[in-house]
């Protein structure tokens, strides 16, 4: 007799998104004349840039010939990108060899498959509030209990609590964990951890030989050169630590899919041999994967070209332009708003004490603009609205002027 996972039953993180567009659709057909700003979008608007279109043609165009033609590719991602994403470490002070990069089709489907190769009963301790993915495959996989929603938490799971008090960047966890999630800079807070902050956890991880993933998927919108990219600019962390990257935001490839996670061959945990965490990563994506798409590495090989970080980079400075409209339009309308300096999302406080989907609602119908609430990332992300520099320069203008003058405070 079939039965299904009953762990799928725990989660709780599905109903943000489908409870803003239920709210959302509700208060437009309510006010169908009325237009709504979107600041909540996570998703990347602008074109691709030119460099890129070629790499992806030049991918397209090699299907078409017999000379050129390729089906299966390798499942660890065709060399020449691997090598080129080791240069771009380089590049960053971080020697890695191009088998220890695996390419996959985005970042958060490796946020998600990477528990797997841990053991089930691992302790699992998590930056709060964080990307949902990292809770809810942990979740999924069974490790922990049932949702509390009065607290807005899991049983069994530990959380590591951003807020104003340490500038949204967590300690330690103070009691034993196996496995630990970072996302720097951090979605929702944009928020970006500093070297001796990830020291402490490089340390911590090596002491209880505990394992660190870290998402550095918004790396590429560090501008300040005293804050490191790559969790493998700290001493130490090659040995507990697994990267994982994308072109996503890096290139605006949301919807042509292509990230990566880095796995070095020293990354030893408390039951494993040398080598074999790296093994079994090997062993999960060959089994499970058939590897990207060999058009969409043609374009991420485009994208570490000299012009095609060039362009990438100045398509981010054009987002963190529409961070710096929103945070200063935002300030001048006397609220408190992190982030944006760093990383392409704003922390808004939400005002006279209100909740999120208090403060969401008043926003949407006050000024009809859409963010997302805190309280959706995590029980920490409480009484705090992310809101996203993704969008068309004229819409956040737009939204912004929305704010400034209907919005009541």
């Amino acid at each position: 007799m079939a039965r299904i996972n009953s762990s799928y039953r725990k989660l709780s993180a599905g109903y943000l998104f489908p409870e803003i567009g239920r709210r959302v659709m509700e208060f437009q057909k309510a006010n169908p004349s009325i237009k709504i700003l979107l600041l909540g979008i996570g998703n990347t608007t602008e074109p691709l840039t030119p460099a890129v279109m070629d790499g992806l043609r030049e991918g397209v165009e090699r299907l078409s010939a017999v000379e050129t033609y390729t089906g299966y590719g390798d499942e660890q991602g065709e060399k020449e990108l691997r090598e080129g994403l080791a240069r771009y470490y380089s590049s960053l002070g971080v020697d890695l060899e191009a088998d220890e990069l695996f390419i996959s089709d985005g970042a958060k489907p490796d946020a998600g498959n990477i528990q797997s190769i841990f053991a089930t009963d691992s302790t699992v301790a998590f930056q709060d509030p964080a990307y949902p993915v990292y809770v809810d495959s942990n979740v999924i996989a069974g490790r922990s209990g049932p949702y509390d929603p009065r607290r807005g938490n899991y049983a069994g799971f530990v959380y590591m609590p951003c807020s104003e008090m340490n500038g949204f960047i967590p300690e330690p966890p103070e009691e034993t964990v196996d496995v630990i999630y970072l996302c720097s800079p951090n979605n929702p807070t944009g928020a970006v951890a500093g070297y001796r902050q990830l020291q402490k956890f490089v340390e911590y991880a090596l002491e209880q030989k505990a394992v660190l993933i870290f998402d550095s998927a918004y790396a590429e919108f560090i501008s300040d050169p005293a804050l490191p990219r790559s969790i493998f600019e700290i001493e130490g962390a090659k040995k507990c630590a697994v990267e994982i990257g994308s072109f996503s935001k890096f290139a605006g490839f949301t919807g042509v899919r292509l990230g990566w996670t880095v796995l070095p061959k020293t990354l030893k945990i408390a039951d494993s041999g040398p080598g074999e965490v790296h093994q079994c990563w090997l062993r999960r994506q060959t089994t499970l994967f058939n590897g990207a798409s060999n058009i969409a590495q043609r374009g991420g090989i485009a994208v570490l070209s000299k012009q095609g970080l060039h362009e990438c980079r100045k398509l981010i400075d054009f987002y963190m332009g529409n961070a710096r409209i929103i945070k200063k339009g935002l300030l001048e309308c006397g609220l408190t708003v992190y982030g944006g300096e760093n990383a392409p999302y704003l922390w808004v406080k939400a005002p006279e004490k209100l909740t999120s989907w208090e403060f969401f609602d008043k926003l949407l119908q006050e000024a009809h603009v859409t963010g997302t609430p805190g309280s959706g990332f995590g029980p920490s992300g409480e009484g705090f609205l992310r809101l996203s520099a993704f969008g068309h320069r004229s819409n956040i203008i737009e939204a912004v002027q929305s704010i400034q003058a209907k919005l009541l405070l």
